[in-house]
């Protein structure tokens, strides 16, 4: 494994390729708040099969840098996509299996979407992922509202403050919240924490989760993407569901209306006991599910 850089239009993005360079492309992407290292037990078995696993590092994550004080630190699902698509460019990947949860799931949903010919494949754990901002407003159930406590926090500048002060006591916090049987000791919380003092953190996370409410104006770059996304567009490439029966966030319908969404072959496989880091706390079927993809598509 080693660790590059790719400069896109906004970002140094900061990255770990394993396996081959000529091998089959499979990037993997973490959500929040977590980083790379979910992907440990997942991407050294796709390496031995001869693929070519690029493991980036999200905006606002560890060495991940904005190329200038002028660039908006937003973490609006619409820059998350132009992130990865033009991480895409930047290596001259013209096609992909991409692969992952929570906001990089998003990054992943929405290429597939609107860039269906650079997705050979998708696995995105919990589904379809892009964002229906106009209807943000509306509220759910009580116990669904009780789940998302930290995102009204972060609307407030308390939870600004909060999340700047005390920015691994909130993360360890979701950790244990959102994956309940995930056993995992402070060396491993550790390992991915260290990212979280990206310079940008605190304001990309705040700016994403004031953002999907409406609360916060996007970033002008990407205005014609969030256009797009606001129409909910079908995903058209061949997609597996990886969701975790115990997830603390996004809990399993026991109708699984998301079907609808996806026209290019979709399946959903439910992992018993396993919360909503599913790459980390389930590696094995992480794996299986890529594979699975790759021999499909």
């Amino acid at each position: 494994m080693e660790t590059r850089s790719v400069r896109t239009e906004a970002l140094e993005i900061a990255y770990e390729a394993h396996g081959p360079a000529n091998g089959s492309p499979v990037i993997l992407l973490h959500g929040f708040p977590y980083d790379p290292r979910c992907f440990d037990e997942v991407a050294p078995p796709l390496a031995r099969d001869g693929c070519h696993v690029l493991v980036p590092f999200l905006r606002g994550y560890g060495p991940t840098r904005f190329l200038s004080d002028q660039i908006p630190r937003s973490g609006e699902q619409a820059a998350l996509g132009n992130d990865l698509l033009q991480f895409m460019d930047a290596l001259k990947i013209d096609r992909a299996v991409l692969a992952g949860y929570d906001w990089g799931g998003r990054a992943a949903c929405i290429v597939s979407a609107l860039w269906p010919e650079r997705a050979r494949g998708l696995v995105s754990c919990t589904g379809y992922n892009i964002q229906n901002i106009a209807a943000s407003a509306k509220p759910a159930a009580a116990v669904q509202e009780h789940r998302f406590w930290y995102q009204y926090y972060f609307h407030t500048e308390r939870g600004r403050a909060g999340l700047a002060q005390n920015r691994r006591d909130i993360c360890k916090l979701l950790w244990k919240l959102w994956s309940p049987h995930w056993q995992f000791d402070a060396a491993t919380f550790e390992k991915s924490a260290v990212s979280f003092d990206n310079p940008d953190f605190v304001d990309v996370v705040i700016q994403s989760y004031r953002h999907r409410y409406g609360y916060a104006p996007g970033d002008p770059a990407v205005t014609g993407i969030e256009a797009r996304l606001a129409a909910q567009p079908i995903i058209p490439v061949p997609t597996i569901n990886l969701h975790g029966e115990a997830d603390g966030v996004a809990p399993v319908p026991k109708v699984d209306t998301q079907a609808k969404m996806f026209t290019g072959g979709y399946e959903r496989r439910l992992i018993p006991r396993v919360g909503h880091n599913v790459p980390q706390e389930a590696p094995a079927e992480t794996v299986a599910a890529i594979r699975d993809v790759l021999r499909g598509s």
